[in-house]
């Protein structure tokens, strides 16, 4: 709960001056409702809570095109992180011809895969809410890394 004297917040644990009466900074924990109204103070609710990553406020979203832009551009950063490990197969097989082994190609394409998947599915995603829920009940199954 918060709490309110002439119209503005008082912080918890702060020292305050109401009416030339100082009080002490743990006064508006110890003190009963009674003695907070007897001076004037009101109690107010708290704001609601919100998810900061996808909301300004409670129940005002954020730019949902922005959003999908955001969680897609991090997917293509962990994309390029799993792939880069083994860029260097590819720079051989171009300047020596040497073959990639069949399990470094068949991890990098399945997380090629699981790229595209994934951005389709943030693009699938029709309001904030929806891609909220996507990028908190899901995790990105990446394929295992051969060398692990």
């Amino acid at each position: 709960m918060a709490f309110k004297l002439n119209n503005k917040l008082l912080p918890t644990d702060v020292a305050f001056t109401s009416n030339g009466i100082k009080y002490p900074a743990n006064w508006l924990r110890l003190s009963s409702l009674s003695e907070k109204n007897a001076i004037g103070i009101t109690e107010v609710a708290d704001e609601a809570a919100y998810d900061q990553r996808f909301y300004w406020s409670a129940g005002r979203a954020k730019d949902l095109a922005e959003l999908k832009t955001r969680y897609i551009t991090e997917q293509k950063g962990t994309t390029n992180a799993l792939l880069s490990k083994y860029d260097w197969y590819v720079t051989r097989k171009a300047e020596k011809g040497t073959a990639i082994p069949s399990t470094i190609v068949t991890y990098r394409n399945g997380v090629r895969t699981t790229c595209i998947t994934r951005e389709n599915e943030i693009n699938a995603c029709s309001d904030v809410a929806a891609l909220k829920t996507l990028i908190d009940s899901t995790l990105t199954s990446w394929p295992k890394d051969p060398n692990e």
